[in-house]
């Protein structure tokens, strides 16, 4: 009796796993979370929508000095993203411009040098051309077609937009396509007008994003370090290891770059080049440092073979010399590079320490802009598998 038991109960067995192996079989295995995409890098884009009218002089000049650190915070995130900043500047009609875009891009160093150019001036009479800069934000950038990628907009202003201009695209109609293109945007409120903040609380929930509002000046913390002055001696030298390879047009895209650095290095204050330095130290810098075809970067790491490369595609002073000083000279500036990088980190993590010490003994940085946009942003990228493990921003 015992004996037929197991043996119907094994053929019950048998023909239950026959039955469910094409089941099991074709069950398609475990899909990654929907926002890991395997062997793609993790991506930011951001544009900052940026009110440029007189009364915004307080904030635009701290945008000029945080914009590195900025940077910074996106890049603390792990994995390290790839980041692409955009700008849109709008002031009103009637004004020396309605707008003025610059489209989302790795070389942050060619954004930041146009960001310097730009004047708190115009304005004065109330509602702005806010309807326009948003629209610009969602319409003219380059937003990656990735839905895995964090895109988002920063509206930042002190007043409300124009209502009353009959051939705008009103905000609402924009909001719903930035939805439609998964970019979120968030509204920054400079000083407290009533008006402003029924629209921008307005903007943010119907943009999917956060609300809030900052001093006129923007609340961004700003410590002067130490080490700052350091710091942009090493970013420049560090700057100095750069060597472009390539056709025509890649070079002339190059001293662009080139002239944009420079610059910076000229015109921009020290704590902002030190904040510069950090970043570019950083994973996600790398490629607002270097750029594209860079000659150290490709032979070192072995992606390119020297000898394959095209004399004329070479720099000149390297297309001059002998095979062998050639390589010897790309070996140099590579040791170089990685040696101002160690530099550079270990410096940055002691600015890093000196301000904190700062902010603590001085009551902490809650409210400030820096920690306003942090906060926001790790929320908002978490849900594309951005993880931030830093509990503050890079200042």
């Amino acid at each position: 009796m015992k004996t037929k038991l197991l043996a119907t109960a094994l053929f019950a067995f048998t023909a239950a796993s026959v039955v469910a192996y094409p089941i099991y079989k074709n069950k398609p295995a475990p899909l990654p979370p929907a926002n890991v995409v395997a062997n793609q890098p993790a991506k930011i884009d951001v544009v900052f929508a940026l009110d440029t009218t007189g009364s915004m002089g307080g904030l635009i000049k701290a945008a000029k000095e945080k914009i590195w650190s900025i940077a910074s915070s996106m890049a603390q995130a792990k994995p390290a993203p790839e980041i692409r900043m955009g700008l849109v500047a709008y002031r009103d009609r009637g004004d020396a411009y309605v707008t003025r875009v610059v489209d989302l891009s790795t070389d942050l160093d060619s954004m930041y040098a146009t960001l310097m150019d730009f004047r708190a001036a115009g304005g004065g009479d109330g509602p702005e051309s806010v309807n326009q800069a948003l629209a610009d934000a969602v319409n003219k950038m380059s937003w990656s077609a990735d839905s895995h990628t964090y895109k988002v907009v920063f509206l930042v202003g002190d007043a409300p937009p124009h209502m009353d201009y009959q051939d705008d695209v009103k905000y609402p109609q924009t909001l719903a396509l930035a939805k439609r293109k998964g970019i979120i945007v968030n509204a920054i409120q400079c000083g407290s007008a009533g008006q402003t903040k029924h629209n921008w609380q307005q903007i943010a929930q119907l943009g999917n994003g956060d609300y809030f509002q900052v001093s006129q000046a923007g609340s961004a913390v700003a410590v002067a370090t130490p080490y700052d002055k350091k710091l942009a001696e090493l970013s420049r030298k560090l700057d100095e290891t750069r060597m472009v390879y390539g056709t025509k047009q890649q070079k002339a895209a190059f001293a662009r770059k080139q002239a944009a650095t420079e610059k910076l290095h000229t015109s921009a204050s020290e704590e902002s080049q030190a904040r510069r330095a950090a970043f570019n130290a950083s994973k996600s810098g790398k490629t607002n440092l270097l750029g594209k075809q860079d000659l150290v970067e490709d032979v070192s790491s072995g992606r390119v073979d020297l000898k394959d490369i095209d004399t004329a595609a070479l720099p000149a002073p390297v297309a001059a010399m002998a095979p062998a000083e050639r390589q010897a000279l790309i070996s140099a500036k590579a040791k170089q590079r990685k040696a101002l990088q160690e530099n550079i980190g270990k410096l940055a993590k002691e600015r890093d320490s000196f301000i904190r010490k700062k902010l603590e003994a001085s009551g902490g940085a809650k409210g400030s802009l820096d920690v306003r946009l942090f906060d926001a942003v790790r929320s908002q990228a978490g849900k594309k598998g951005l993880h931030y493990e830093a509990e503050a921003p890079a200042y």
